[in-house]
């Protein structure tokens, strides 16, 4: 009867602290994901420049080099390959936990009885072989197997081993990610150094035009037909055009440089033709759908990937709470001589359930702190594909209102470059003043010089509408 006793008493308490363990914080419902537009503008394109080879989608062999080159030297995407294979191992380590652990051991334990303690009573009449007696020092040798598990009642290790192969993935799409920055990271740096080249040439043929003004003012001065004024105004323009030419001369090499970092080598020429500036834009992006984003985009899919992780660490933060059943085993030979030890086979199994009652402020703490960052998640989530929509959004803008500036600014040029041949006929002939000589000249060297900038613009649109859609990664 006090057995049974005994056994009920043991029954309840386990019930008791399961219950207990069982009351856990109630997770924050998560919001709802708004879901994205049915298309970038008013019409629905089937294809998707996304899908196409980035060999493909440039044609510059000089920039198709140059992206090679970065694509294999590149620090940045070396790191995140690094990174990758840190998380790859942290997936066989959580999987590794799912299993029993066993391990060698070689174990010696010197131990000598107290006078006067139990254990000395006890073994100083207990004969340990025939006729010999337990000796107050007690040698213990231990050679054989050692092995732990912890059964996996409630999914914890099992979630552990789905968030890091979440954070796996989510560093495989970094790397993408960082895949398609690189590329249109050169790529627009090597168009913004052919605008400058063809911005320096501009300047140098202005430079050429004011000379020859100068030159012109200052023999008519010598002949009494122009003043000093005149003279100082055309040599301060000359002097302005060639300060902007070394301006120029260095923001060339700073893009150079720049180019050199991404392709991880030191500052060197970087081989172009500046005619291919000057080529038609004859790429027509294809948009898709915005639904394409979620396959074709690395950030979103990072961010989804991150999301996952943290679910499934609310989960395993969550059975926590639960008891957890531990088996340990051992098996071996064990004796007090090292001689003995064949003869002496020993092995000891043992099992429990432990289950969290004192330190269950901490558990709920870090469910708590789960929880958040699984609502944080979320919202990043949702942040990625509301960004990614909008920077597709605003380059298919951009493509369709630089085309109209550039009509514009080419007819301002033209416009501007024949004012300048009828005012310096006009000036020579003294039915012109120095004044709308020289402002004619400047309007034409800036006019010159934005439409250069407006082509550049399209080129870095259209590469960031390849970034935008996804692209490059594959």
């Amino acid at each position: 009867m006090k057995k049974f006793r005994n056994t009920i008493t043991v029954y309840t308490l386990a019930l008791f602290i399961l219950a207990t363990s069982c009351k856990t914080t109630k997770p924050l419902e998560n919001n709802a994901i708004k879901n994205m537009p049915v298309s970038f503008s008013d019409v629905k394109d089937t294809a998707n420049s996304a899908s196409i080879d980035w060999k493909l989608y440039f044609t510059d062999p000089n920039l198709i080099e140059l992206i090679d080159m970065a694509l294999k030297n590149n620090l940045d995407l070396h790191i995140a390959l690094q990174k990758m294979e840190a998380s790859k191992a942290y997936v066989r380590s959580s999987k590794g936990a799912l299993f029993p652990s066993v391990n060698a051991n070689v174990n010696y334990l010197g131990r000598r009885f107290g006078y006067y303690t139990m254990d000395d009573a006890g073994n100083r009449t207990t004969e340990i072989e025939s006729g010999k007696i337990i000796p107050t020092y007690l040698p213990d040798y231990y050679m054989g197997l050692q092995a732990s598990w912890e059964i996996d009642l409630w999914g914890k290790l099992r979630n552990k081993k789905r968030a890091a192969l979440a954070r796996y993935l989510s560093s495989v799409e970094g790397k993408n990610l960082i895949t398609t920055n690189l590329i249109a990271e050169v790529a627009n740096s090597y168009y913004e150094l052919l605008g400058l080249d063809n911005e320096l040439e501009i300047i140098r043929e202005s430079i050429k035009i004011q000379q020859s003004a100068f030159d012109l003012v200052s023999v008519q001065k010598e002949a009494g037909v122009a003043n000093e004024l005149e003279v100082k105004q055309f040599e301060a323009q000359l002097n302005s055009s060639k300060a902007l030419e070394y301006e120029t001369l260095q923001s060339i090499t700073e893009i150079e440089t720049r180019i050199n970092y991404l392709l991880n080598r030191y500052p060197q020429t970087i081989k172009r033709e500046k005619t291919d500036f000057n080529k038609p834009l004859s790429i027509v992006p294809n948009t898709g759908i915005p639904s394409d984003l979620l396959k074709n985009r690395p950030d979103l899919r990072q961010a989804e990937y991150e999301l996952m992780a943290s679910k499934a660490d609310l989960k395993a933060a969550k059975a926590a709470f639960y008891p957890s059943l531990n088996i340990t085993g051992m098996l071996g030979f064990q004796g007090y001589k090292a001689v003995l030890l064949p003869q002496s086979l020993a092995y000891t199994a043992a099992g429990g359930l432990i289950a969290p009652l004192v330190n269950r402020n901490a558990i709920k703490a870090e469910f708590k702190s789960a929880n958040a960052a699984q609502q944080e998640a979320l919202f990043n989530y949702q942040k990625v594909i509301l960004n990614g929509y909008i920077e597709v959004y605003n380059e298919l803008a951009k493509i369709r209102n630089l085309e109209k500036i550039e009509e514009f600014k080419s007819n301002q040029v033209t416009a501007l470059s024949q004012a300048i041949d009828a005012s310096s006929a006009l000036f020579k002939t003294g039915r012109a003043n120095y004044i709308e000589v020289l402002l004619v000249q400047q309007n034409s060297l800036d006019s010159k010089i934005e439409l250069i900038g407006v082509k550049q613009r399209q080129f870095s649109a259209l590469v960031n509408i390849y970034k935008a859609l996804g692209g490059g990664w594959k």
